[in-house]
């Protein structure tokens, strides 16, 4: 994209002083919030961003380790914001906050990363078979289709630029053939004469919003093929979900759980301040595991932002924007999207350390009084999108939290579950029992469960009222779980007793899952639904025992009938031997 446009001289200062990577700079000439500078350092260039502005002095934050700046160092301004390069290749990428792509970085300087350099995420060689789909005359404006490519299997769309607003005429338009993303492939006027040139690429600065058109409520559940998130705390496509929980907990298995199986089409995953060898493990697998939705590798629909706790600090907030902009970039193509980061809780730790530097008044537990605000505009922009040729596309967002000490109080915590539709907290206790996913069925909801029920409305009548009531089930056989701690089970009457095991019953064979199994690990909602129904005949049933031990060992041997059963194929004959098995059992119990 461009245009004849003139254009005042950037603005230049010198540091006057230093805090860390926070730099008082005097400046001279017209600066703003946001902008992107230049620090001179010897013969690098290193990346910051104006965070603060006071008279003829601006605070900027290096985006890079600091030394060798000292009084007078020469500081440039270009006139920017901080921005993301849109366009197709970034599939498949492994980039740095500020898009940096780490294997070509690698390939130039060594496994060692040095400062000062920076590069290009899309690759300028490679050729792209284009095909326009507009006309010389067509009027657009910004978003429209200017023609397609093929990025992986999915239908990449130029459009026209979203920094440009009005109607554009379209004067020329380039041959169908095979080109590099710097080809001008259109050319068009606007209604001030202006020509303009538009390539396959284009910017769009992170902390902004990308959107050209309708948000509309979320209407399609996001299937994760996890048992207890499908059924018991449903995700929907456009929705927003956190993941709490204390060290060890399991929260990167989750994230990386939702990141192979979620029925989405495009994974962005930001790790942000997380151990380098999290991203690592997720480098070594996804290119050999097979995405169960399509038969491609996961790697050809995942994109990682990669900002591990060995980096500088101040990029991770750059690192999580970068992502929710390639995110709305391909939702703005029609397509489903799943951003997941991890986690916030470096983030917000990052904002609290450049709120000290700015000297702010700091808010619960020295964290910025913005901070809720913050984390609210982030989810934000998340949604449904209602697109012009009556398509849809969607970004669903989840976010994991690291509360110091597992405790759900603090203010990162409190403020993300405030704003998001789906809480899947992860407890210690569970952890410790080893009973995985470790999310928390006491303390975990979701605001999406009757939006779910109306989707599968057509599957299966009152799946919402099926839920709710397993819910119930098992909140009342956990307190009665913790009663029988105190009172014994002889203290307990057979009544409740029971309730408890078909709570223990529901927990074992339905909420947990066997992550090493072929067929545990992903669960097709199919199967789903047909455990369930079955489990509900159970809850209704009304089991008469004389003895707490008879009642304990027909649901123990039950439990593992089903528990086997999970490891079965489902087409198999073995499988639909057991599931009748089972049937029998209940029905013909006295």
């Amino acid at each position: 994209m461009s245009a004849t446009i003139t254009t005042s001289p950037h603005a230049t200062g010198h540091v006057v002083r230093a805090f860390g990577n926070l730099l008082q700079v005097r400046y001279t000439g017209d600066i703003r919030q946001g902008e992107v500078a230049e620090v001179h350092v010897d013969d690098l260039k290193l990346k910051a961003e104006v965070i603060e502005i006071v008279g003829d002095e601006a605070k900027v934050q290096v985006y890079e380790e600091t030394s060798g700046v000292k009084l007078g160092t020469l500081v440039e301004f270009t006139g920017l914001l901080l921005e993301a390069e849109l366009g197709p290749g970034l599939l498949s990428t492994v980039v740095d906050g500020l898009q940096n792509p780490l294997e070509e970085v690698a390939k130039e300087a060594g496994l060692f990363l040095p400062r000062g350099l920076y590069m290009s995420p899309l690759d300028r060689e490679r050729r792209w078979e284009f095909e326009p789909v507009v006309q010389v005359g067509d009027k657009l404006r910004r978003g429209d289709t200017l023609g397609t490519t093929v990025e992986n299997r999915f239908q990449h769309k130029i459009m026209v630029p979203f920094t440009l607003y009005g109607r554009y005429t379209i004067t020329w338009v380039i041959e169908p053939g095979s080109y590099n993303v710097d080809t001008v492939v259109a050319k068009a006027e606007d209604e001030e004469g202006r020509e303009w040139e538009f390539t396959m690429v284009q910017k769009w600065p992170v902390k902004s919003g990308m959107i050209e058109g309708e948000k509309v409520p979320p209407t399609k559940m996001m299937e994760t093929g996890m048992r207890i998130i499908d059924t018991q705390f449903p995700l929907m496509k456009g929705g927003t979900f956190c993941s709490p929980g204390p060290f060890g907990a399991g929260k990167t298995v989750l994230q990386h759980h939702l990141s192979k199986y979620s029925a989405v089409d495009i994974v962005i995953v930001v790790a942000c301040g997380e151990r380098a060898g999290e991203v690592v493990e997720m480098l070594r697998e996804f290119p050999h595991l097979i995405d169960p939705h399509t038969g491609d590798t996961l790697m050809k629909r995942t994109i990682i932002v990669c900002n591990t706790s060995s980096m500088p600090v101040a990029a991770r907030e750059s690192s999580i924007y970068m992502g929710m902009t390639m995110a709305e970039y391909y939702r703005q193509m029609g397509l489903d999207v799943l951003l997941l980061a991890d986690s916030t809780s470096r983030w917000a730790q990052a904002l609290r350390e450049i709120s000290g530097r700015l000297e702010e008044i700091p808010g619960e537990e020295a964290f910025p009084a913005y901070l809720a605000s913050r984390i609210a505009m982030f989810y934000e922009r998340s949604g449904v999108i209602s697109l012009k040729e009556g398509q849809t596309g969607s970004i669903t967002v989840g976010g994991a939290v690291s509360p110091a000490g597992g405790n759900f109080e603090e203010p990162v915590t409190q403020a993300t579950l405030s704003v998001v539709g789906s809480f899947l907290g992860l407890s210690r206790e569970r952890s410790d029992s080893r009973r995985y996913p470790a999310i928390d069925p006491g303390i975990s909801w979701s605001k999406y469960t009757l939006g779910v029920g109306k989707e599968l409305s057509h599957r299966i009548d009152d799946w919402a009222e099926m839920v709710i009531k397993a819910d119930l089930m098992l909140r009342e056989g956990i307190e009665i779980g913790k009663r029988m701690e105190v009172v014994g089970e002889e203290g307990t009457a057979v009544e409740d007793f029971v309730i408890h095991l078909k709570a223990e019953l529901y927990d074992f064979t339905y909420l947990q899952q066997n992550a090493f199994d072929e067929q545990d690990a992903y669960c097709p909602l199919e199967r789903q639904i047909e455990l369930f129904i079955l489990l509900n005949r159970i809850f209704d049933k009304k089991f008469k025992f004389r003895t707490h031990s008879e009642g304990r060992e027909y649901f123990i041997n039950l439990s593992n009938i089903i528990k086997n059963m999970n490891y079965l194929p489902r087409d198999s004959r073995e499988y639909r031997e057991t599931m009748t098995k089972v049937e029998e059992m209940v029905k013909h119990h006295e």
